[in-house]
């Protein structure tokens, strides 16, 4: 049986109260992580202090942005498995086990992915964060993709994947979001899990101004835009549905 090994990646710019609760969380996991990676994205406050505190690694981007952020974590990071959160995540004290778990099935997956649970803010805008914002998000480009998208506050991917997607994905650009980018080009014969064990709370910051909120979903659409263009849906789809069939099935065509 392949022994797996974790690394934790959190990109973070000026998140130092966010992070510091986020390590804590890590920290208490009945598995722990084997390597802690935070990519310090220029912060002006006590990012790296916090971060170095807590025993994980500090790594800088080559540039702004979360792609770039990420992508320097991903490649940074030593483990078979990539588990990524954001610094106002706070994973449940079984995370790391949840997704050891998964990503040791039978049926392989290249990545696990799962909602998350608002907190701060009102009642209200939490429920509209869980049900509407993310539930619209894995409900609309799951069916865009065929299969769930990626939520960049909770998800863990295979290291060996990452290998192939670096060269493929726009982790260079800060104008797209890098959970999404990522989700779309998952290569043909990439399979992404959506696991409910993986519990993460997430802050509703989102949601305490309109502008921010539509900063996001503007970001999304235009995401989109980009991998459209780059790799046109329906082509996207029927490429991966090839890959997916038995080779019994492949033979006969």
């Amino acid at each position: 049986m392949t022994v797996l090994t974790i690394s934790v990646v959190i990109p973070s710019r000026n998140d130092a109260s966010y992070l510091a609760t986020c390590l804590e969380a890590i920290a208490r996991q009945t598995r722990a992580a084997d390597e802690v990676i935070v990519v310090d994205a220029d912060s002006t406050d006590g990012t790296a202090t916090v971060a170095h505190a807590a025993g994980a690694r500090v790594v800088r981007p080559p540039a702004l942005g979360i792609w770039p952020a990420t992508a320097a974590g991903f490649d940074a990071a030593s483990g078979s498995i990539l588990a990524r959160l954001d610094a106002d995540s706070v994973p449940a004290p079984d995370w790391l086990e949840q997704v050891e778990r998964r990503m040791s099935h039978p049926d392989h997956p290249t990545a696990v992915t799962a909602t998350g649970n608002f907190y701060g803010g009102t009642a209200p805008r939490r429920w509209a964060g869980r049900r509407l914002y993310l539930g619209g998000y894995f409900v609309a480009i799951g069916a865009l993709l065929g299969h769930p998208p990626l939520f960049g506050s909770n998800f863990a991917l295979r290291r060996d994947a990452w290998a192939v997607l670096r060269d493929v994905v726009h982790r260079d650009r800060a104008d797209v979001h890098d959970d999404l980018d990522l989700s779309w080009w998952m290569q043909p014969g990439m399979t992404v899990a959506y696991e409910p064990s993986l519990v993460v709370g997430v802050s509703a910051r989102p949601f305490e101004s309109a502008s921010g909120l539509w900063r996001r979903v503007r970001m999304g659409f235009h995401t989109l835009k980009v991998d459209r263009r780059a790799w046109p849906p329906l082509r996207r789809r029927a490429e991966r549905r090839r890959a997916a069939r038995p080779p019994s099935d492949a033979v006969r065509e």
